[in-house]
């Protein structure tokens, strides 16, 4: 959480001391992109917290926690980077290619989300699943 809070931080000082390097009309879609790039990581970080709170600290030695965690993990690097790599190389007005990696971390996001629901409702009402 703390890399995605200071490219915030790093965004906002850019926005402040008005660099047209970010801010010019024609960095439009940099400017998007590593917008979206923090916002989703810090998002993502924050499910992290709620996943593991959910998860129970990691006591449940559980198959599908696993999976969930690691496609969890998957999305926070391939959907923020995407978009984050996606505004370093602009092309007229569109992303450069690693806006590629962010369907790939949205479906292991998807995964992470379902295995989650899916793990959680399966437990006994006194472990959570209420």
């Amino acid at each position: 959480m703390l890399v995605f809070l200071t490219l915030g931080i790093g965004l906002e000082l850019l926005h402040g001391f008005k660099v047209g390097w970010y801010l010019d009309v024609a960095n439009d879609t940099r400017r998007l992109m590593w917008t979206l790039g923090h916002a989703h990581g810090t998002l993502l970080s924050i499910l992290h917290l709620v996943f593991s709170s959910a998860a129970g600290g990691g006591r449940r030695p559980v198959a599908w926690l696993r999976r969930a965690s690691q496609c969890l993990f998957g999305a926070t690097v391939l959907l923020p980077g995407g978009f984050l790599l996606g505004g370093v190389f602009v092309y007229d007005g569109d992303p450069g290619l690693g806006v590629l990696l962010v369907p790939a971390g949205a479906l292991l996001l998807w995964v992470a989300v379902w295995l989650t629901a899916r793990g959680v409702s399966a437990l006994p009402a006194d472990e959570g699943g209420d």
